[in-house]
């Protein structure tokens, strides 16, 4: 039997498809070009991610962890909170912090949102 070794992509709809690309690319790093591990090409259609862990659950329909009129939230792996979050703050953006999000077995997080409205959570995991 074949084996599934992680997400191949992530698929959604928005009103403005290039401005919301260029915005993931310009806050976040992410996005097709863009390579977070140095010693990979650069793909114009791949964001090349480096391994680590990845959570894959559903909630309850009527959870309270992230807006009730989104079917997502993205979590976002991150090496430095502080400096992910620079740029939103510098642009005035909404950063949400809460001191219950944060473990020090599990990591710090942070929430913002794309200019479309979409919860994206951002995880930094504890140092090993």
């Amino acid at each position: 039997m074949g084996h599934v070794k992680g997400i191949g992509g992530l698929f959604f709809r928005a009103r403005d498809p290039e401005a919301l690309n260029a915005w993931y690319r310009d806050r976040l790093g992410v996005g097709g070009g863009i390579s977070a591990d140095d010693s990979a090409p650069v793909n114009q259609w791949v964001w090349t991610v480096t391994g680590g862990p990845l959570v894959f659950s559903p909630f309850k329909a009527d959870t309270d962890y992230f807006p009730a009129d989104r079917q997502y939230m993205i979590n976002l792996r991150v090496d430095d909170l502080d400096a992910v979050l620079a740029p939103f703050r510098a642009a005035g953006e909404e950063v949400i912090t809460k001191t219950e999000w944060d473990d020090p077995s599990v990591g710090r997080f942070a929430r913002v949102h794309d200019p479309e409205g979409n919860p994206i959570e951002l995880w930094e995991p504890p140092a090993k």
